[in-house]
């Protein structure tokens, strides 16, 4: 007797449809993925370039550690202090800092060869906020992140975790909508284009909904206000984790506290 062909199932295609819940205004760019951690299973919605704003800075600190285990050696003190700065309350100067030391673009687009990102590509001179990267490339990074098979260590993967988990209370907004509490690990991105003074908004991380891990990335441009944008990106990671947690697992999203600072000098 023949073996029956188990049938695959598209979750891109159900979360296209989860995305049509989600009420993208006009003139908006979004793009959105989610991977379950525990299946290995993924999603994604949308292909389009974005402005990473600060989430880079999660792949700045992702190549400073690179840079140090191959140095063999570990963070200096005024790299952790600057690392700590720069994920906790998404400090520009700190940023600015260490992207410096990894060698600014180049250094971070070598980097992010070796981690495996295909659609990634630093900014201009200190422009790092400028930096191009697409959803899926954020769930590859996340996955040097929170994944097992990484080319980061387990101690350089527990310090990063760390940090992203101990974001600055007005800045605990984005993926952490999806959690079922306060099990989430985030950073998150915003910033003002100066020829528009349209938004780019940006949120990834990894949440955790009924005992599951899911790392999501939702990237958008064109937001009319910063408030409307994170309302946005969080609707869509609620959308998103709903495709794989069933509908009603994860948590509406809930008003969040608007970020006080740009992430990084309009341009």
């Amino acid at each position: 007797m023949e073996p029956v062909a188990q049938p695959t199932v598209d979750y891109d295609a159900l979360l296209a449809t989860a995305m049509e819940s989600v009420d993208v205004p006009d003139g908006v760019e979004m793009s959105v993925a989610v991977l379950d951690l525990e299946s290995g299973e993924s999603a994604v919605y949308g292909d389009g370039g974005f402005d990473t704003a600060s989430i880079v800075k999660v792949d700045i600190l992702a190549a400073l550690l690179l840079r140090a285990q191959d140095e063999g050696r570990e963070l200096t003190a005024a790299e952790k202090s600057y690392a700590t700065a720069m994920i906790e309350n998404s400090d520009n100067a700190s940023a600015s800092e260490l992207w410096r030391t990894i060698g600014k673009a180049e250094g971070l687009d070598a980097a992010n060869e070796r981690f495996g990102l295909t659609g990634t590509e630093g900014g201009d001179g200190m422009l790092w906020g400028l930096t191009q990267t697409t959803a899926a490339d954020q769930l590859r990074l996340l996955q040097q992140v929170f994944g097992d098979e990484s080319e980061l260590s387990e101690a350089s993967r527990t310090y990063l975790r760390g940090l992203m988990g101990q974001i600055a209370v007005g800045q605990q907004w984005g993926v952490s909508a999806a959690a079922d509490g306060s099990a989430w690990a985030l950073k998150n991105g915003w910033l003002p284009r100066t020829a528009t003074g349209l938004w780019d908004i940006n949120t990834v991380g990894r949440v955790t909904v009924d005992g599951h891990d899911y790392l999501l990335a939702a990237l958008s441009d064109g937001n009319v206000t910063q408030a409307n944008g994170i309302s946005l990106v969080e609707a869509a990671a609620v959308a998103a984790v709903a495709v794989f947690a069933g509908e009603g697992s994860a948590a509406s999203p809930s008003p969040s506290a608007s970020a006080s600072v740009p992430a990084t000098a309009s341009s």
